[in-house]
């Protein structure tokens, strides 16, 4: 057998069914711990039908039916939230001594306490990964005062009460510490899927095209973009926007394209399958993500992986400024205004085959060091000290 014990990741999405960072990173979590010697149980909301294949590498055990996650503004619902931590409550319940460890994401930030309560005795050890970490005012910009508050207690409440905290940037580590982690968390060397093969690197398409992947949510700021590419397009002959992804800021992101007279050079494609976006990313001028805030970054390390610059905005919360190396493989805007996002998409465009060949360098090196696998062991290390995790592989087994 893989293991004597197995491990749990908790996460109330599941890559495919829905695609965004923390689903892809999680899914990523369970199959390179099975690759380790282990069993894998992925315990996640349901969202997808019966006819539907599910990942072979891990058993996935849903814990609650559907979920409607969002509200129409983008917002994480609190009753959804609700519900999968108590769904994740009563499944831990019912298996606390299955498993030598659970990974549970720390956002929503219920789940940390439905995991502490439901194995506490157990032995069973529990690890938090933070996506993100949010001082206050962050919080009350994105759920009111009075929400905000509770979510900012909550989450400092969680973050006092966990054993073994991991994170992804040097940002989260750094509000880990001063929201009241009481030990060191462990930071990750990186989230790196290096089972990506993206082909020799290219020149950009002609006519070139600068392009947006994501949500849109007012986070994310996607409508700052039409006016950026229009600047641009007085030094960019031909540019065009295409703009991947939905969400609640949809119709702003549309306004903005006709207030920008961008109608006939900007495309919305919506989601696409991963064929047809590695086709989108390996032809893009560059990937341009003007959000306030991410937790690391994974669009930087799939944009160069294609050997296609990035363009990012520097603000306080956007933990993916730390992968970029200016002139290198990306662009940091000083801000989202269209002449500070122009000007970094002409900076792409001016440094040619040249940036998008130490781009895609960037991501060779990087790939050596910093990917899923390297932070999937740092994890099971951390975890060995008080308690080692029997691990039997095939190999080792007589």
């Amino acid at each position: 057998m893989a293991s004597r014990r197995p491990l749990a990741v908790a996460y109330d999405c599941l890559f495919p069914f829905t695609t965004g960072g923390g689903e892809r990173q999680y899914a990523a979590f369970a199959r390179e711990i099975v690759k380790l010697g282990y069993d894998v149980d992925y315990l996640t909301a349901r969202q997808w039908d019966d006819d539907e294949k599910l990942p072979e590498s891990f058993a996935v055990i849903p814990v609650t039916g559907r979920l409607s996650l969002y509200s129409r503004d983008g917002v994480r619902r609190i009753p959804a939230a609700l519900r999968f931590a108590a769904g994740l409550f009563r499944a831990l319940v019912s298996r606390r001594r299955r498993y030598s460890a659970v990974i549970v994401s720390g956002l929503p930030i219920f789940n940390v306490f439905a995991a502490r309560l439901a194995l506490l005795g157990s032995g069973t050890r529990v690890v938090v990964d933070y996506l993100e970490v949010w001082p206050r005012h962050q919080w009350v910009e994105y759920s009111g005062t009075v929400t905000g508050t509770i979510a900012w207690v909550l989450q400092r409440a969680a973050i006092a009460m966990t054993p073994l905290a991991t994170c992804h940037s040097q940002l989260s580590a750094t509000r880990l510490r001063s929201e009241g982690l009481r030990s060191m968390p462990v930071v990750s060397p990186g989230l790196i899927d290096a089972t990506v093969d993206a082909g020799p690197v290219a020149s950009a398409s002609q006519p070139p095209y600068v392009l947006y992947v994501g949500r849109h949510i007012p986070d994310k700021r996607v409508e700052t973009l039409p006016a950026a590419v229009a600047a641009a397009r007085q030094h960019v002959a031909g540019l065009r926007l295409v703009v991947l992804g939905r969400g609640p800021s949809g119709d702003a992101v549309r306004a903005a394209v006709a207030e920008s007279h961008g109608d006939e050079w900007t495309a919305f494609p919506g989601f696409v399958d991963e064929e047809r976006l590695a086709e989108l990313m390996h032809g893009a001028l560059c990937v341009v993500n003007p959000s306030r805030r991410e937790g690391y970054g994974l669009v930087v390390v799939e944009a160069n992986a294609h050997g296609t610059p990035v363009v990012l905005v520097a603000d306080p919360g956007n933990a993916a400024t730390e992968l970029v190396e200016a002139g290198v493989n990306g662009v940091v805007a000083d801000s989202a205004s269209a002449g500070d996002l122009s000007s970094a998409i002409r900076a792409v465009a001016d440094g040619g085959d040249e940036l998008r060949r130490n781009a895609r360098a960037w991501y060779d090196s990087a790939i050596e060091n910093r990917t899923i696998r390297r932070t999937v062991e740092g994890i099971l290390e951390a975890l060995e000290p008080p308690g080692r995790i029997a691990r039997t592989t095939k190999e080792d087994t007589p």
